[in-house]
């Protein structure tokens, strides 16, 4: 498959309180510290969100803190799991369109395929806001997400000082093909590695967000290369999870990194599994997201573009993450 090359976001500083809400098409950094209050002006409405998958603790924190949300400021709130699949998800945007919403959440599979999503609530009139996984359509009323060009670069420049050295070799372990995290993580990636000529990438390869994937594919790196993989750097947790099983399966020691944060990856910097997770906020993605929405349905103004701003966990931080999001996963029968 042809690598797409995506323009890099703007560089926006991050700070670790939210900037007041400014004339539309502004970009502001916003940092949810769990402290919850009721929005003027969301009651009664009715918001629905398609997300690309809800088989994964991200998408759930995120959905989980949605329902939360609006339980809390009277709205009523109606989420699809889109299967990691774009046409499934239009047809949900579709359906949320005929059931009469005021506004739609968009956490698309694909950074292209989705476009017609945002072409079909423009039509109709809604309001649509992207949320932690980008659309190239400038119809997009609005987007609230972590600059994943920076987590790429995180993660890259953490697995060079824990190695010490700068001539080593690496596999790289990407979300699904086409999704802006998957370009964007890369991204970061390759611009930390453009300065380390020495740090050779053996492979790189998909394993779609996916634990069990990830550890296929990482028992067949580690036949072809074996001892030559000095580096696991994952676009996410579950990925790299799903490595270290594989490795651990071949008693061998290869140090993995990863991003989200999610509640095993912070089990695996504790024990030593993981070096390092950046942690991304998925409750202060969707919250931001949400509130953005009842600004649009008001006509208020708003931040055209709203930065979370990624946090690395460490092993010697981990402790403050154990805890973060225990109040919000719930893993529902299939």
């Amino acid at each position: 498959m042809t690598r797409k090359t995506m323009k890099k976001m703007m560089a926006t500083t991050l700070t670790m309180v939210m900037i007041g809400s400014t004339a539309l098409g502004s970009t502001a950094v916003f940092a949810a510290d769990g402290a919850s209050e009721k929005v003027e002006g969301a009651e009664g409405l009715n918001i629905g969100a398609t997300y690309y998958t809800l088989q994964t603790e991200f998408c759930m924190r995120m959905d989980n803190a949605a329902q939360k949300w609006a339980e809390e400021n009277g709205v009523k709130y109606k989420s699809y799991d889109g299967n990691n699949d774009a046409a499934t998800q239009l047809s949900q945007v579709e359906t949320m369109i005929a059931d009469g919403v005021d506004a739609i959440i968009l956490n698309p599979q694909d950074a292209d395929a989705c476009s017609a999503c945002v072409d079909a609530a423009d039509e109709a009139g809604i309001p649509i806001v992207g949320v932690n996984t980008m659309v190239n359509n400038d119809k997009l009323t609005a987007y609230v997400g972590s600059q994943d060009v920076s987590a790429g670069e995180d993660i890259m420049k953490y697995m060079i000082d824990y190695m010490k050295k700068d001539a080593f070799n690496i596999v790289v372990i990407e979300g699904p093909m086409g999704q802006s995290a998957q370009l964007q993580r890369m991204e970061g990636i390759e611009n930390v590695l453009k300065d380390y000529p020495d740090i050779q990438i053996l492979d790189q390869n998909t394993a779609n967000w996916s634990r069990s994937e990830a550890m296929t594919l990482m028992e067949t790196w580690i036949t072809t290369y074996g001892d030559d993989i000095d580096a696991v750097v994952s676009e996410n947790d579950e990925m790299a999870l799903g490595a270290r099983e594989a490795i651990e399966a071949q008693n061998m020691d290869i140090p993995c990194i990863g991003i989200d944060g999610i509640t095993d990856a912070v089990a695996a910097v504790e024990s030593g599994k993981m070096i390092a997770s950046d942690f991304q906020n998925a409750e202060g993605q969707i919250t931001g997201a949400l509130e953005t929405a009842v600004k649009c349905v008001n006509n208020e103004d708003y931040e055209k573009e709203l930065w979370i701003p990624f946090e690395m966990i460490t092993p010697d931080n981990y402790k403050d993450y154990q805890s973060k999001y225990l109040s919000l996963i719930h893993i529902s029968e299939p």
